[in-house]
């Protein structure tokens, strides 16, 4: 699809998303969080596609929503994915990697935060800083933050809306690595590679599972619950050429079927 407000590049199983409103942070407005929306259920769909990037262009990741546009009374249609297309999605068992170049404030950190895996700049910092205009970060920063990190760590960024630097982040364990901003780029695509090394199935079935499970209060219920996930991965092809590579001493050939 052609799009306006991100730039798209397709390559070796990975789907890299360039936020590009550099003039404004690339803070998001509804038409900019629809189109994403379109590009990752593309991505969602697309066979071919096992891994995402997602980062900005310019100085900053996103600088959240755009409230300038908001103030200059833009329209405002609903946005079913939520920021970035994908902070209201929650049936993607393909991994998403941020790569968070610079600011990522508000609906810019709850982007990230809907990412499994964050990798940031040394020049990254995060914030939700919604109560000190008067708002709440409601697309999942509230409820996300505090499961990955725990609710006092949470509250201590949530409650003040202090600014959080890439090595603190990583030090309260939201942040999986921080690199020197050059290398921001090829560390995202070494973990994408790594990625890439297992079963796409398996690790979709991997995310799926983890994601539920904290979603399930009983460990238990969890460890006996029927995933379709893992019913897809068992009778994969994936699933017999993975063992069979082993014994044979080589690189498995994944097809991701």
């Amino acid at each position: 699809m052609k799009t306006e407000f991100c730039i798209v590049e397709k390559a070796d199983h990975i789907m890299t998303v360039r936020l590009n409103r550099p003039d404004r942070m690339n803070a998001m407005h509804p038409p900019g969080n629809i189109e994403l929306g379109h590009v990752f259920d593309e991505f969602a769909a697309d066979d071919d596609l096992w891994v995402a990037i997602i980062t900005g262009e310019g100085r900053g990741f996103s600088a959240g929503n755009d409230l300038r546009y908001q103030a200059e009374g833009g329209e405002r249609p609903p946005m079913p994915r939520g920021f970035g297309g994908l902070t209201s999605r929650f049936d993607l068992t393909k991994p998403v990697i941020a790569a968070v170049n610079g600011v990522a404030m508000g609906g810019g950190f709850e982007i990230a935060l809907a990412c499994d895996l964050i990798i940031a700049s040394e020049k990254a910092m995060f914030a939700l800083p919604e109560p000190k205009v008067g708002l709440a970060a409601l697309a999942g920063g509230l409820n996300r933050l505090p499961r990955q990190i725990g609710s006092k760590r949470a509250l201590g960024m949530i409650l003040t809306g202090r600014h959080v630097p890439a090595q603190e982040g990583f030090e309260l364990g939201f942040v999986n690595e921080v690199v020197p901003h050059e290398q921001l780029m090829s560390r995202a695509l070494d973990w994408a590679k790594q990625i890439l090394a297992c079963s796409p199935l398996s690790i979709r079935a991997s995310k799926d599972v983890v994601y539920r499970s904290l979603d399930t209060a009983s460990l238990q219920d969890a460890m006996a619950a029927t995933y379709d996930s893992v019913l897809k991965l068992r009778a994969s092809e994936d699933f017999i050429e993975g063992p069979k590579a082993f014994a044979e001493k080589r690189a498995p050939n994944w097809k991701g079927r």
